[in-house]
């Protein structure tokens, strides 16, 4: 019976070859080189802009005057006065009732709208109006604050605004009514014009994630019977699901950033301020404006490192359904 013959390696080939886990970190580089070059100028500019600057948070925990012409260093420090005195402050209560309620809002609100709509123009099968309805809901995305602000002022003005012409029209009101000084409107106003101007963009990345789903899947359930609806909760969602957790997680992670120049632009009076005023528009207020830079950063820091314990929370609970960040 003849033996099996085991072929040599060839020698010029075997010098030249590395297993993977004795190369070391260079040649592993090396090999990804056409990555690398694309990646490491984004990182670069985040460290250079982000991470350095970070030393500045340390004039929180002192009594740092920028006028004095001192480095941040020979500063006094205090430790967590500055904490203690926004947790102490009178507004506190307010600030973080506001910022909570407002993020929760725009969570609750705003977070499944773009789904509902990607999953709504998923099922237009007329390509012009798809297409047509696409950009709509697009282009608020791309317009400044400024201009969506005075978009919105326009319309709800008391003398020529059109929501108060159209409900004097139809007898709803008797009297032009200032929906931009009324405490009680302010919250649909900011969450309704978040809404508005973020939908069609957010909702590109579903529309996306939804146009990788296997059609063979549609097919087949069409064949056992199963409606446009059906399909829509029995395939469309499951298989996108893992892009919204993902979204969700880092929609919790942001849970104390109820906004900043929607609130400043639309709250323009003062009397709407015990239902405008969050954290991001306290710091621009107490830590510019007054110039009290250290106890500024104070509360920046606090809702930072808020956000990364409800980040990592939101991580942990997600892990369990198999979907997580890390």
């Amino acid at each position: 019976m003849p033996q099996a013959t085991v072929k040599e390696p060839d020698a010029k080939n075997t010098a030249d070859y590395t297993p993977i886990h004795q190369r070391n970190a260079f040649q592993r580089w090396w090999k990804q080189i056409d990555i690398q070059l694309m990646v490491w100028p984004g990182a670069i500019l985040i460290f250079v802009f982000a991470y350095i600057p970070m030393y500045g948070v340390l004039t929180g925990f002192m009594d740092y005057n920028i006028f004095t012409g001192a480095r941040i260093f020979d500063n006094p420090w205090v430790g967590f006065k500055h904490f203690e005195a926004f947790f102490s402050a009178p507004q506190f209560v307010t600030i973080m009732r506001n910022t909570l309620a407002i993020s929760l809002m725009k969570f609750i609100i705003g977070f499944p709208a773009p789904i509902i709509l990607a999953l709504m123009l998923n099922e237009i099968r007329g390509r012009f109006f798809k297409r047509t309805v696409q950009t709509i809901t697009y282009l608020p995305y791309f317009m400044s604050w400024v201009i969506v602000g005075s978009m919105v002022m326009s319309l709800l003005s008391t003398e020529n605004g059109s929501v108060n012409m159209l409900l004097q029209g139809v007898g709803a009101i008797d009297e032009p009514i200032n929906f931009l000084s009324m405490k009680e409107y302010f919250w649909g106003i900011l969450v309704t014009t978040n809404v508005w101007k973020d939908i069609g963009f957010n909702s590109i990345i579903y529309l996306a994630a939804i146009s990788g789903v296997n059609p063979s899947l549609y097919e087949a359930a069409e064949l056992d019977g199963a409606t446009r609806f059906k399909q829509m909760y029995l395939i469309t969602i499951p298989t996108i699901m893992p892009i919204i957790i993902i979204f969700m997680i880092l929609q919790m992670g942001s849970l104390l950033n109820a906004g900043f120049e929607d609130i400043l632009i639309l709250a323009q009076n003062p009397s709407l301020r015990p239902v405008s005023d969050v954290i991001d528009t306290y710091v621009f207020r107490v830590g510019l404006q007054n110039q009290r830079y250290d106890y500024g950063v104070a509360v920046g820091l606090f809702r930072a490192v808020v956000s990364i314990v409800l980040l990592t929370m939101a991580n942990y609970l997600a892990r369990r359904s198999g979907n997580s960040l890390w």
